[in-house]
């Protein structure tokens, strides 16, 4: 990793805070000062600033109950975002995993593992996602099984399809994507000829959002958990 990624993960500095201290010299690495921002270390090497050794923070699993209104992103000037929930001594490490759109709710991940949140949320992974949608019309049946078969969305040239949709009453619908496309349900909706009105996501590969948490509150991941939600 970058020795400026590095001085900013461990100390919660900011890159551009990190950077002027490596280019002033209070920065060493295995002993030796580096002053340059963008060279590459060892994230296990012995790091220093000022004579004090730093060392990264461990990993970091939680999930968090997205309530409508916030936006998935780390920082925003305009917006609360889903990193303004979290009350975390680490938090300025973390990351949120993929995405939900600001008026969507439920199951959103929050890392600082970028290779696990890699494998969650890009598309070539396809890890289900399951959603509860609150449509504008009941669904019918020949319109589930169209979204099981699949559909063209707009400005796409690859079919999508849903598994496992269920028709339920006061016209909601379960579903599991495996895309993880922009907008993917509420634009497979629209495609039979429907609209979504809410949207909640109920669960990540083999991880169900928690019933106890609050729309805003969050917890870490039990060792349980970061087992078996790729399914192993």
């Amino acid at each position: 990793m970058r020795l400026d990624q590095f001085i900013s993960q461990a100390t919660g500095l900011s890159r551009s805070e990190a950077q002027k201290l490596i280019r002033w010299g209070r920065v060493q690495v295995g002993g030796q000062p580096i002053n340059k921002p963008a060279t590459h270390i060892d994230p296990q090497a012995t790091v220093s600033l000022d004579d004090e050794s730093l060392t990264l923070p461990q990993a970091i699993y939680l999930m968090l109950h997205k309530p409508a209104g916030v936006i998935s992103a780390t920082e925003d000037a305009a917006q609360r975002t889903v990193l303004d929930l979290i009350k975390h001594p680490h938090r300025h490490t973390l990351h949120v995993v993929g995405r939900l759109d600001k008026d969507t709710t439920g199951l959103i991940l929050i890392t600082n593992d970028g290779d696990w949140s890699h494998r969650i949320s890009s598309p070539k992974h396809h890890v289900p996602k399951t959603y509860l949608a609150t449509l504008a019309e009941t669904l019918s049946p020949e319109a589930a099984q169209q979204l099981e078969q699949g559909v063209l969305l707009h400005g796409e040239t690859a079919v999508v399809s849903a598994s496992n949709v269920k028709i339920l009453p006061n016209q909601q619908v379960r579903l599991t994507i495996h895309e993880g496309k922009y907008h993917q349900v509420k634009r497979m909706l629209a495609a039979v000829g429907n609209h979504v009105v809410k949207l909640h996501r109920e669960q990540i590969g083999n991880l169900a959002l928690d019933a106890q948490l609050a729309a805003g509150e969050w917890r870490l991941l039990t060792e349980t958990e970061l087992a078996h939600i790729f399914g192993q």
